[in-house]
């Protein structure tokens, strides 16, 4: 590979096609993937000799190698481009970080009496969704307002299949109870046609039909079923006037970016059928010093290629490729109607893009006073125990179990910007004494250390152990056997009667020092925070472990008893309780079952 790339030869041997070029350095690893509408143009621009920003000459000082691929159009480029970001994270490229499923409302249309529920997956699902939402959390607080205006069951079809009373649900009145009879198919068809117009958005419709009914009712003289009416209207009313973008029934997402100090943010809010459901954060690294302009068109270009479309997309910036983008993403759009994005915009959209653009740079101002606060807390971390450097990764470690039952060590990474949950890692413990904390520590600092060095990753610059004197050797033994000797490490042994503010910290040295901060100390409440969330980090992976082993079969533990195997000792025997009773003769009765593997099923139960 030659030292020096020869940009300019390279340039005028491309075509003026559209197509993608990608960037390499001297080990292989891409730099960049960009899009052109002509290949030789943009690939020359580089190496012109023009003055270029010092984030892209250092780029282009790095490149060793460079290939491109010719497409059809221009609008093929930008979704090329899109994929190829994600598939090899280039270093210079923004990138999403964003690859959760979005979560929807269910309506099972499949039953007689339809359920609204929580649904996360594949939309390719028998019944209607509604969505997508930003999170789980506004789906749940959507659900909840359906419950209180609109009678319609939220239950599980395994529960509705098994009652013989009306549930609690049914006493509140949130639910008409249709699992034992106490609401007719037809009137049980009107209220989901009502969540229906809700979730559609056809706020006119729905609120003329509570009007209707309220005036039929008071004719009537049925004052007080007209109040009940009249209650659900006006909390409609009041939903529509604080979450509602007037004049609209389509999909719109509301895409702003804000800038603060040396950090970017897109902020998404989401108008789902006329009303807004949340919003979503999207902090963006600009490493080629790139403006607010090119940041928000690459984002919508990268983001929407593999997210669910809108109707309508409306950004707080001019896009100079808004009509490329547009094509481009019309084509992934399942629905006849195609994508429009636009900048300029009045009235309710003018108003909430602006709340959008206000809460992303309120989000950088968030994050920014935050990462303040933890270098400050290192800061006090390393003054207090008179370390030569300040640190920047800190790694604690904790065990969990319950006497000895479903072990597990918990790792939990923390730097200047607060809780780096991606480095999380769990680890279940084997092959140990039941309940031995020492040997389960050593374990896991093991595992831990000898993966880092054999994948040649970062090692922290302190280690917490959640533990006294007896859990900090364990530590010290591992990193001498790994002979890592970079790493400084501390002990945090719960002070009298488990109080916050009591610990005792214990530092390896020659001769261990001991320190007792400060319940105000800013370097004691860092190791609070991280010690309390190994914790919590190890009895979640605890728990969940716990639970699996219990309510598992414990035919599954024995090795050559599959699925079938399985089912049938079981039909055979009527039960666990029967096969613990059967003798190897008995076992060797049910099909599939070798006089081996009999024998294995009675050792295992005797």
């Amino acid at each position: 590979m030659p030292d020096c790339f020869d940009g300019k030869t390279y340039a005028q041997s491309l075509s003026h096609s559209p197509g993608i070029y990608l960037m390499h350095d001297k080990n292989g690893k891409h730099l960049y993937v960009g899009k052109a509408a002509n290949l030789r143009k943009r690939v020359a621009s580089y190496f012109s000799g023009k003055p270029l920003t010092a984030k892209l000459q250092m780029m282009v000082n790095k490149i060793a190698s460079m290939n491109v691929i010719v497409t059809g159009t221009e609008a093929e480029a930008l979704l090329l481009e899109s994929n190829l970001i994600k598939q090899h994270r280039p270093r210079y490229n923004i990138q999403l970080r964003d690859d959760k499923s979005y979560p929807y409302i269910y309506l099972d249309t499949q039953h007689a009496f339809p359920r609204l529920g929580f649904y996360r997956g594949t939309r390719k699902v028998k019944g209607k969704l509604y969505g997508p939402y930003p999170s789980a959390k506004s789906v749940r607080e959507t659900l909840a307002l359906l419950q209180k205006i609109f009678p319609v069951r939220q239950c599980r079809d395994s529960f509705y299949a098994n009652r013989s009373r009306p549930c609690l649900q049914y006493q509140i009145k949130r639910c008409p109870a249709p699992c034992v009879g106490l609401i007719d198919e037809q009137s049980y068809t009107d209220n989901v046609k009502l969540v229906q117009l809700f979730l559609e958005g056809k706020s006119d419709e729905l609120l003329s039909i509570y009007t209707d009914k309220i005036q039929h009712l008071s004719k009537q003289l049925a004052f007080e079923q007209a109040a009940v009416y009249r209650d659900k209207l006006l909390a409609l009313q009041r939903v529509y006037q604080t979450q509602n973008i007037q004049g609209t029934q389509v999909d719109i997402d509301l895409c702003a970016i804000s800038t603060y100090q040396d950090s970017c943010c897109v902020a998404v809010t989401f108008v789902r059928s006329g009303r807004l459901v949340g919003t979503r954060y999207y902090p963006i690294k600009n490493k080629l010093q790139s403006t607010e302009n090119e940041l928000l068109e690459s984002f919508i270009a990268q983001y929407y290629s593999s997210h669910p479309l809108p109707d309508e997309i409306i950004a707080n910036k001019k896009l100079s490729k808004r009509v490329l983008i547009e094509k481009a993403l019309s084509s992934l759009k399942k629905s006849s109607r195609s994508l429009v994005i636009k900048h300029s915009v009045r009235a309710d959209r003018a108003k909430w893009l602006h709340i959008t653009a206000e809460n992303a740079l309120n989000y950088l101002k968030q994050k920014n006073q935050t990462k303040a606060r933890y270098e400050d807390m290192f800061q006090a971390l390393k003054n207090e125990l008179n370390l030569e450097i300040l640190p920047e990764k800190i790694e604690c470690f904790d065990i969990s179990h319950s006497q000895g039952e479903s072990t597990i060590g918990s790792c939990v990474v923390f730097d200047h910007t607060g809780a780096v949950k991606k480095e999380y890692r769990r680890f279940n413990i084997n092959n140990i004494t039941a309940g031995d904390d020492y040997a389960a520590m050593q374990q896991t600092l093991t595992r831990r250390y000898s993966r880092i060095i054999n994948e040649q990753g970062t090692l922290p610059d302190i280690v917490l152990v959640d533990g006294g004197t007896g859990q900090l050797n364990k530590a010290v033994d591992v990193m001498n056997e790994l002979a890592i000797n970079s790493i400084q490490l501390i002990g945090v042994a719960k002070g009298e009667g488990r109080r916050p503010g009591l610990e005792k910290l214990i530092v390896a040295g020659s001769s261990n020092r001991t320190y007792h901060l400060s319940k105000t100390n800013p370097a004691l409440h860092l190791i609070q925070q991280i010690r309390d969330e190994a914790h919590r980090f190890a009895i979640t992976g605890h728990r969940q472990k716990r639970s699996k082993n219990r309510f598992q079969s414990q035919l599954e533990k024995i090795p050559g008893i599959g699925n079938k195997r399985r089912k049938a000792l079981l039909t055979y025997f009527g039960g666990i309780q029967g096969i613990k009773r059967a003798g190897i003769e008995d076992l060797q009765n049910v099909e599939g079952i070798s006089q081996q593997l009999a024998e294995s099923v009675y050792k295992h139960f005797h």
